[in-house]
């Protein structure tokens, strides 16, 4: 039988990653677990999790709660270390197509 430990090992996403799933999703950690690794092998699913921990950072802030905000900034930051994919295709969404010299 595999415990929350194994699942967040084979995941490729720490603990601090999951939770912020689980609690975005409000579900269980064991399937935040399951949901993370399907979107980290996913084609866009990087970028879907940054997705999810800025929008609890931004709960966070329109919460007053400081403590929890400063929290997700963290994993934020150190998701977008251990995943620069969905940082780099967030960019290429958002360039501008090049101009023709004439």
């Amino acid at each position: 039988m595999l415990t929350l430990e194994d699942c967040i090992a084979l995941s490729d996403l720490t603990e601090d990653e999951i939770l912020a799933i689980a609690s975005h999703e409000r579900i269980p950690e064991i399937a935040a677990a399951e949901l993370g690794n399907y979107l980290v092998c996913s084609d866009d699913g990087e970028w879907v999790i940054k997705a999810m921990i800025c929008d609890d950072i931004a709960h966070a802030r329109a919460g007053a709660n400081r403590e929890r905000e400063l929290a997700l900034r963290m994993v934020l930051r150190n998701y977008i270390c251990s995943h620069p994919r969905c940082d780099e295709r967030q960019r290429a969404a958002l360039r501008l197509p090049e101009r023709r010299a004439r």
